[in-house]
């Protein structure tokens, strides 16, 4: 066990705008945690970054940052086709990490990740934040306390109009079938389908497709999936990437009532039993990953289990894999 007086100084690969707000922040924020050193490949950015975020140190060498004395534990904040060669590293070093989702483009990638960290008999954590939010974890409490019965199955609905990058013709990494076969099913249905993996449990079996309707760029655009939890809950997923409108509907149907919220949207959750309806708001932190951070902290000083590991992303790049593997 880490000692409970002893500072954990963390540093960052891929100091670029997810870590700007979401994220950079609550490894600054949470008590016990320092955040000592980030990298980036321009190091003119990296420079900027560790200036406006008042960090010691900063780089363009990623190897240099993960063998820095100075530096505790690793997050990666990369591209997910990067993240298995950086992984690999963090891992050789003995360092805990924590990964960006999706833990890899592909179950075989985050296997070996994960092998890795097992191997070293590292800590691995992924930013599968919803698992650490108060939010999701109303919902599931309401789950598990019968709020709805019996839960027999789950529906999600996802639908996103073009935007002006996809229009345009523009690089983008997210829609580079080469990096994410899925498109933006890839960066956004991961953080629902492992999400629904945490209320409901692991899923059993699981089939879906995948399409480009547009013809905007070279991943897909359309997926729709099915798939049953091993506790015999059925659930089905639409998300499309071309729609007239943004729609981000989940519903939970159970014997004796239905629990509705949204992935990404902060609506409330509403929980309808007949012909009552009760409604919870529940905001989200300014940096979304702020419950997340520090439930790391309390893993690796208090050995209290995170619920987002190496293991249970794992699963969810298994499922991810499974839904285009007919595609």
């Amino acid at each position: 066990m880490i000692a409970k007086d002893k500072v954990i100084r963390w540093g960052i690969i891929g100091c670029g705008a997810v870590t700007e707000v979401k994220s950079g922040p609550a490894y600054q924020k949470t008590a016990g945690f320092e955040l000592a050193a980030v990298m980036r490949r321009d190091v003119a950015l990296a420079e900027d970054y560790a200036q406006r975020h008042q960090v010691a140190k900063f780089s363009d060498n990623a190897a240099e940052l993960i063998n820095d004395e100075n530096v505790n534990a690793i997050y990666i904040a990369t591209p997910p086709d990067s993240h298995k060669h950086y992984a690999l590293l963090v891992a050789k070093a003995g360092k805990p990490c924590c990964i960006e989702k999706p833990l890899a483009t592909s179950y075989q990638e985050s296997l070996a990740i994960e092998q890795a960290f097992k191997e070293a008999k590292v800590p691995l954590f992924v930013a599968y934040y919803r698992r650490s939010l108060p939010r999701f974890n109303k919902v599931k409490s309401l789950l598990d306390n019968g709020g709805i019965g019996q839960v027999r199955h789950i529906s999600w609905q996802l639908n996103k109009p073009a935007n002006n990058i996809d229009l345009s013709g523009q690089y983008n990494w997210r829609t580079d079938k080469s990096i994410a076969v899925g498109g933006y099913f890839d960066d956004l249905a991961s953080h629902g389908l492992d999400l629904f993996a945490y209320l409901l449990g692991n899923f059993k079996q699981v089939s879906g497709i995948g399409t480009n309707q547009q013809g905007l760029y070279s991943a897909f655009d359309a997926v729709t999936a099915c798939w049953q939890h091993e506790s015999g809950v059925t659930g089905v997923g639409s998300w499309n990437f071309g729609a007239v409108a943004r729609q981000d509907k989940v519903a939970i149907i159970g014997s004796k009532g239905q629990l509705d919220f949204s992935v990404f949207d902060e609506v409330p959750i509403t929980l309808t039993q007949g012909n009552s309806k009760e409604e919870f708001v529940i905001e989200n932190p300014e940096n979304i990953q702020l419950h997340h951070v520090g439930n790391i902290y309390q893993q690796l000083i208090n050995k209290q289990k995170h619920p987002s590991t190496g293991t249970s992303a794992l699963h969810t790049s298994w499922i991810m894999d499974e839904i285009l593997a007919a595609s």
